[in-house]
């Protein structure tokens, strides 16, 4: 069936269930479980009706593989055997961001962050301070990110925050199967001490796109995907609960955190043979030294995207790439509300929460969601979806078609997506030719909507891919290849969005996919400074390297000029030599530019690199090594 009649389709049997014109639906919520019995009986009927399924599943097996032997003279098939997915102080300085954040006053998970007058590292399971305040670059102090005398084995650190004193290390552990939440005091001198560890169950949380924290106030924020397994004997056991880490610490030390008050359905039922997931975000408060968290969980299909607003959690389900339903989870513990709707966002950065009351998502026509590297696939026609989050409800009611705006385009692999201002951009990044420098470049489209009306959609022609769409204030700049060279073209984003001017870069490539690789910051409304890790054209980004070197480009008008780069010292500590005991790949890259008061770093590896702007070049200054086997400045 072609996608734009599969798209049509969807919308017209969502038309036919009954909806409600935007801005009228009754504001109701979803409604919890009246207690635990009345949840484990819902559950009790789940397994009851799941494994009928299974019992006719298995006779049909069976009949196909008879008539097969019978008619075909084949041997019979094996039947297919039922399988779980496998889950593979406060200052003027410590105020100031080094991450690219998606909304404003919603922090993320990322590999540095700054506290006071010391950056803070996470690399390859282990903490790391320098001091940079005082025109300082001296290492302080570093740390396992783990809990003295456990067993790092199988376990990921990946994403650090911090509020106020407190350092925040979140990991995923295979080995203890659940989220680990590991807390350390920083004091004003950057030194490190470990306070506790907490293990929070979860499903794997990994994608390549999105992370799995945020923090917000002080509440630290995540998002995670439980999967219920109805066959086992206590489907209660994969429920949302929270232990404090001991060394003798044994599963029925988890204390639930989601009761049945707290979780909720809608009026759909699971679909037969899928997976039924508990969609949970789980609220830690870290203004106590002891962490208290609760949980909300909302049951649906296992495809999900989700995004964190200042106010709530999104989360899009899908159902086998079919019909699709949107949660709004607020963060104050309230109930969620729901809409039925179609489609499938790209990642985190296909949603705004509108200041106009709206959710505002682009949609491709098919999706499973972000986990993984899920959030690159998806296919088919785009739309807009633009709704009153009034219109959300106890999940009974569908988006209407006519907040459906039909977009230009198809939503191939690796879609890039991005609100900036009024608009929302949208591109591909082209057929992969970035070694073919003596092929014809075909031009891509990079498409330009004003969300908030259904204005005319503008498509500007790109003599490059779009792999990476990034703010410049209140206009943009789009990064992508062409052949072996790579292109930054601004883009103004005024009444009519038209290509300003373009950079190229020869024989460069991007050294660091992520969001957080990128950081622009502005001097003036019209003026600021980009930093973006590259690599050469021949190399390709390696998960235990640091990039070559990060790049610095001015911004004058949307005029873009070269200001050179700082790179890695060749032959810079190998990954063997520093004794890695977990985490010991760099699956969110270890390359990051910073500004910190007037003064331009590159996070290379191990190596801080500073640079000083003279004469309209960025000119290294100084280095230091902060690597666990020693710490040298030259």
């Amino acid at each position: 069936m072609p996608c734009a009649l599969k798209f049509t389709l969807i919308l017209s049997l969502l038309l036919s269930a009954g909806c409600h014109a935007a801005g009228t639906a009754p504001r109701k919520t979803l409604a919890p479980f009246a207690s635990e019995q009345a949840l484990s009986d819902y559950l009790q009927q789940l397994q009851t009706r799941q494994a009928a399924l299974q019992r006719e599943q298995q006779k049909l097996q069976r009949a196909t593989a008879q008539y097969s032997a019978q008619y075909t003279a084949a041997p019979p098939a094996p039947a297919a055997p039922m399988m779980a997915k496998a889950a593979p102080a406060t200052s003027a300085e410590a105020a100031e961001s080094v991450t690219n954040v998606q909304t404003a006053g919603v922090d993320e998970g990322g590999i540095v962050k700054l506290h006071g007058k010391h950056l803070v590292m996470l690399r390859r399971g282990k903490l790391f301070t320098v001091q940079v305040g005082g025109n300082a670059l001296q290492p302080v102090s570093s740390l396992d990110a783990f809990a003295p005398g456990s067993d790092p084995s199988g376990s990921w650190y990946d994403e650090m925050l911090i509020d106020g004193d407190t350092v925040v290390v979140i990991g995923y552990s295979y080995s203890r199967g659940g989220t680990e939440i590991g807390l350390f005091d920083i004091a004003a001198d950057g030194k490190l001490a470990y306070r506790a560890t907490y293990h929070l169950r979860s499903n794997d949380y990994y994608s390549s796109r999105n992370y799995a924290s945020r923090l917000v106030g002080s509440k630290l924020v995540f998002y995670s995907p439980l999967s219920l397994n109805l066959r086992r004997g206590d489907p209660f056991g994969g429920f949302p609960a929270l232990r404090r880490w001991r060394p003798d610490a044994v599963p029925s030390d988890f204390k639930r955190i989601a009761p049945a008050t707290r979780i909720y359905r809608t009026d759909e039922e699971p679909e037969a043979g899928a997976g039924l997931t508990l969609h949970t975000v789980t609220v830690c408060d870290l203004a106590q030294r002891d962490m208290r968290c609760e949980a909300t969980a909302v049951m649906g299909p296992q495809g999900r995207v989700f995004y964190v607003s200042g106010e709530s959690v999104f989360v899009w389900t899908t159902r086998r790439g079919r019909d699709s339903g949107v949660f709004r989870i607020p963060l104050d513990g309230s109930a969620p509300s729901a809409l039925k709707v179609a489609g499938a966002p790209v990642d985190q950065f296909s949603f705004l929460e509108s200041v106009d009351g709206h959710l505002n998502v682009l949609l491709r026509a098919e999706g499973q969601g972000d986990a993984m590297w899920d959030g690159a696939r998806g296919r088919g026609d785009m739309a807009l979806l633009r709704v009153p989050l009034t219109s959300f409800s106890d999940g009974r009611d569908s988006a209407p078609a006519s907040s459906y705006k039909p977009l230009p385009g198809g939503g191939g692999y690796g879609l890039q997506n991005r609100y900036v201002g009024p608009y929302l951009l949208y591109g591909n990044p082209g057929n992969g030719g970035r070694r073919q420098a003596d092929q014809a470049w075909p031009r891509q489209p990079l498409y330009a909507v004003r969300w908030a009306d259904a204005g005319s959609v503008q498509a500007l022609s790109l003599p490059h891919g779009v792999e990476r769409i990034e703010a410049l204030g209140n206009d943009a700049v789009v990064i992508g290849a062409q052949g072996r060279d790579l292109h930054f073209s601004s883009i103004r984003l005024g009444a009519q969005a038209a290509i300003a001017t373009r950079y190229i870069r020869t024989d460069a490539a991007q050294g660091e996919s992520r969001s957080h690789g990128f950081f622009y910051k502005p001097q003036t409304a019209s003026e600021g400074m980009i930093g973006l890790p590259i690599l050469g054209a021949d190399e390709r980004p390696g998960l235990n390297k640091s990039a070559a070197s990060v790049l610095y480009l001015r911004n004058s008008g949307l005029q873009l000029t070269e200001l050179g780069a700082l790179a890695a010292r060749p032959g810079q500590l190998s990954a063997a030599d520093d004794g890695c005991r977990a985490s010991c790949v760099d699956w969110y890259g270890n390359a990051r530019p910073l500004f910190l008061q007037g003064r331009v770093f590159a996070l290379l590896g191990y190596e801080l690199v500073e640079g000083v702007l003279k004469d309209g070049q960025i000119r290294e200054v100084r280095r230091i090594s902060y690597a666990p086997i020693a710490s040298t400045a030259r």
